[in-house]
């Protein structure tokens, strides 16, 4: 405000401020011969332009600026466990809305003595009706009262159930949240509009061209047999009629429990939520407590606590892949994914993987870098500039609590579909050796700015203390994760690397991809230091991902 008000002429604001007055008074008896004036201005402009204060030199007598050095509420992460075990976690930020949310140790993983599709279907019954609330349009009047948006997002091993709302709306945000998470109606009205809902949903994701979710699919599923994380996330066709209100309250039940809880909230007072979460979450039953008949009969406790055993793999689907429309002009596509066996997030070596993650970057070869992606990876410098038939390649790293997937996805011509793959696992070998300090350095910072510009989000620091909390009990601050970056050495970097390429490799294919090369072939390949094995293409051997029956 003040560099505005610094170039406006005196002449026009000199009238009604009495300390606006005495700084350009200050400015009148200042010295500005440094100004050049042209000679043919008339008087009134030569005023107005000696009012001008020189940008060469500071304004003499401004009071000095007196700058906050108070420490926020907000540095510290408030957790509190229930009698139940139920946790509850805040950290109070500035502000006049809050984020508040429900997260379970649910998902995909944990549904193999059920039909697979649960999670995909719970999602679309979120924030339906409930004992107190009788519709969903109820629950969004509610929220709206205050202000308030609602999220739901199901992972392969956490379910979360989100509102922001104005401060004030506390208490009856938590009460939505306690009644959507334990007293869900799923009236069959409900469930018959959710199977509408995933049959859409499935015609959708097989008519459009982009290919990531169907791929997230099949590389779990190579990678981990169809077991625990292997579970397929989007609902399978056949079981969309198998999935019922008592299957799902049942689920619900054995899975929606205390321990497996985390309720957490950014903006709030930690006292107000604690008290909140006693009243809609402890003190008030679940409905199947309170309406047994819910149940399947005879059921015993089924919650999976199998470890993922990571196997290798691949998964093949010949099809036709949709092509874009509109004036792109991109020909019809095929894809390939290559992972190999990462680390869980409570891996040592998880921030050393997130770094080299960072370093391979990638992206679309029409899109101009952006987080995650960089024109400085080597997915981009090495891939993608280099080879014109490539249209994408980008890694990815998917972190859970016993292990992990590291993995590539690249997409090109079907002419092409095995020089990718050669491309792919040469780069994979070449992790390994030749980093630079500047790559490495540059990768690092953009992994740091990438954290600390999330965080900067109140529903991203909402669910990273909710993830924190359900995983390990406590949270560490980004500070913490600040410094383990700036530690990462190459030597870390190539240890990760080498860690990788020693693991048995998992595919998955869609299009047209008779040319990929055998699984054989693609282990001889990372298993070459110098990667100077061909990478031979064999006939396709067709492999169809078998969907989970019980």
């Amino acid at each position: 405000m003040f560099s505005r008000m610094l170039r406006k002429p005196l002449i026009v604001t000199i009238k009604k401020s009495s300390t606006r007055s005495r700084y350009f008074n200050t400015w009148q008896r200042c010295n500005f011969s440094s100004q050049r004036i042209p000679p043919d201005l008339k008087e009134n402009q030569r005023k107005t332009v000696t009012s001008f204060p020189p940008l060469s030199e500071p304004i003499p007598n401004l009071p000095k600026a007196v700058y906050s050095t108070t420490k926020e509420e907000h540095q510290t992460t408030q957790i509190t466990v229930l009698p139940n075990g139920l946790k509850v976690a805040s950290e109070n930020r500035f502000g006049q809305f809050c984020t508040i949310g429900v997260l379970i140790d649910s998902g995909p993983r944990y549904e193999v003595a059920y039909p697979s599709g649960i999670s995909h279907f719970l999602e679309k019954l979120a924030f339906s009706s409930t004992n107190t609330f009788d519709s969903k349009d109820k629950i969004m009047l509610a929220l709206e009262k205050h202000g308030g948006i609602c999220d739901c997002q199901a992972s392969r091993d956490t379910f979360v159930y989100a509102a922001s709302a104005e401060r004030r709306g506390l208490d009856i945000v938590t009460q939505v949240l306690g009644d959507i998470v334990l007293r869900p109606q799923i009236t069959e009205e409900e469930v018959q509009i959710s199977r509408q809902t995933v049959h859409f949903e499935l015609e959708s994701l097989h008519t459009r061209p982009e290919q990531e979710p169907i791929l997230m699919d099949m590389i779990h599923a190579a990678a981990y047999r169809q077991n625990t994380l292997g579970l397929p996330k989007i609902c399978p066709e056949k079981n969309i009629e198998r999935i019922d209100r008592k299957i799902l309250h049942t689920y619900l039940k054995h899975h929606y429990v205390p321990n497996r809880m985390v309720v957490a909230g950014v903006g709030v007072e930690h006292d107000d939520l604690v008290h909140a979460v006693t009243k809609y979450f402890v003190d008030q039953k679940p409905i199947w407590e309170e309406q047994p008949d819910l149940i399947l009969p005879n059921n015993a406790n089924t919650v999976d606590m199998s470890v993922a055993q990571y196997t290798g793999g691949y998964v093949l689907e010949e099809c036709n892949v949709p092509i874009y429309a509109g004036p792109s002009g991109l020909p019809e596509l095929s894809h390939v994914v290559i992972g190999l066996e990462g680390c869980s997030h409570q891996d040592p070596d998880f921030v050393a993987m997130c770094v080299l993650n960072m370093m391979m970057g990638g992206g679309g070869s029409f899109s101009a870098g952006g987080p995650g992606k960089g024109m400085y990876t080597r997915l981009y410098t090495n891939v993608l500039n280099r080879y014109h038939w490539l249209y994408s390649a980008t890694a990815y790293n998917h972190a859970y609590a016993d292990t992990g997937l590291f993995c590539i996805h690249a997409s090109c011509t079907p002419s092409h579909v095995k020089d990718m793959v050669e491309v792919i696992v040469r780069e994979m070998v070449a992790m390994t050796s030749g980093i630079s300090d500047n790559e490495l350095a540059r990768a690092k910072k953009q992994l740091q700015s990438m954290l600390l510009m999330n965080l900067e989000q109140r529903p991203v620091v909402f669910e990273d203390i909710g993830r924190q909390v359900l995983a390990t009990g406590t949270r560490k601050r980004p500070e913490y994760f600040m410094q383990a970056i700036n530690g990462i050495s190459k030597d870390d970097i190539n240890r990760v690397a080498q860690r990788l390429l020693k693991s048995p490799p998992c595919l998955a294919a869609r299009g047209e991809v008779k040319a990929v090369p055998s699984m054989a072939d693609i282990q001889n390949g990372l298993l070459d230091a110098q990667a100077r094995k061909k990478v031979k293409a064999v006939p396709l051997i067709r492999s169809v991902m078998q969907d989970t029956q019980d």
